[in-house]
Order: C-alpha cells, then sequence, then structure tokens
C-alpha cells in the first residue's frame, strides 16, 4: 500500500501564498497520476489540480487557474502545489491522491476522487478574509 504524507498548510490571510508538499512512501513516476483534492465544509473531495507524472500533464479546475500550479520533484519524489493570492473559498482539508493510470486520461478524470487509490490525511489550509 501507498502512503501520502503531505506537510505545509496554515492560517494565512486572503491574497496570501502558501505551499503543501506531498511525499509518497514509493516512486511514483511514469505511470502514476497524482492530485491535491480540497474537503469541503459539507465533507465533499472536489478536484484542485493533477499530474501525469510521466507524461507532465497537469491539469487544474476552473476556480484556481492563473493562481495555483502542480509541480513534482523527480530527484525527490515530491508533490508540490503552489497556492498564491488565496481567497476564504479556497479554505479546507488538501489531501494528496495517487493512482497508478497508464492510459492518458483527460481532465475530468484526472480531476475525480474515483480515479485515484491512494489517498493521504490532508493538511488544513485556513484563509480568512
Amino acid at each position: 500500500y501507498v502512503q501520502l504524507v503531505e506537510s505545509g498548510g496554515d492560517s494565512v490571510k486572503a491574497g496570501g501564498s502558501l505551499t503543501l508538499s506531498c511525499k509518497p512512501s514509493i516512486s511514483t513516476g511514469g505511470g502514476w497520476y497524482m492530485g491535491w483534492f480540497r474537503r469541503t465544509p459539507m465533507n465533499e473531495r472536489e478536484g484542485v489540480a493533477a499530474l501525469a507524472a510521466g507524461a507532465g500533464n497537469t491539469y487544474y479546475s476552473d476556480s484556481v487557474k492563473g493562481r495555483f500550479a502542480i509541480t513534482r520533484d523527480k530527484a525527490t519524489n515530491t508533490l508540490y502545489l503552489q497556492m498564491t493570492d488565496l481567497k476564504p473559498e479556497d479554505s479546507g482539508s488538501y489531501i494528496c491522491a495517487a493512482t497508478e493510470q497508464m492510459e492518458m486520461i483527460g481532465s475530468a478524470l484526472a480531476l475525480a476522487p474515483g480515479t485515484y487509490r491512494y489517498w493521504g490525511q490532508g493538511t488544513q489550509v485556513t484563509v480568512s478574509a
């Protein structure tokens, strides 16, 4: 079983920035998709950003395009989510996810919780007005 450990969550003012990190217990390079999901106050998981580790394709929800960036450091096998211009509606627990996926998939599946097999426990981001 693959374990995912997130870090970097904090409480910030609107307009601030944060960078989240996710460290998998095994290598998740080619043939893997990885993503960040936000648990809403209604306990739903919504896709924020995703990455095809091998091909390099990235996917973003409409609400974060131009503000967030998902990247992966191959040398350290670490996934990042760089967040800028944070808004109160960005608040929530950010959960790292990973899955083995050999075929290329589109944005809808890449940002869908059902696509992913392995999940972290989340790191809390709170943005105040």
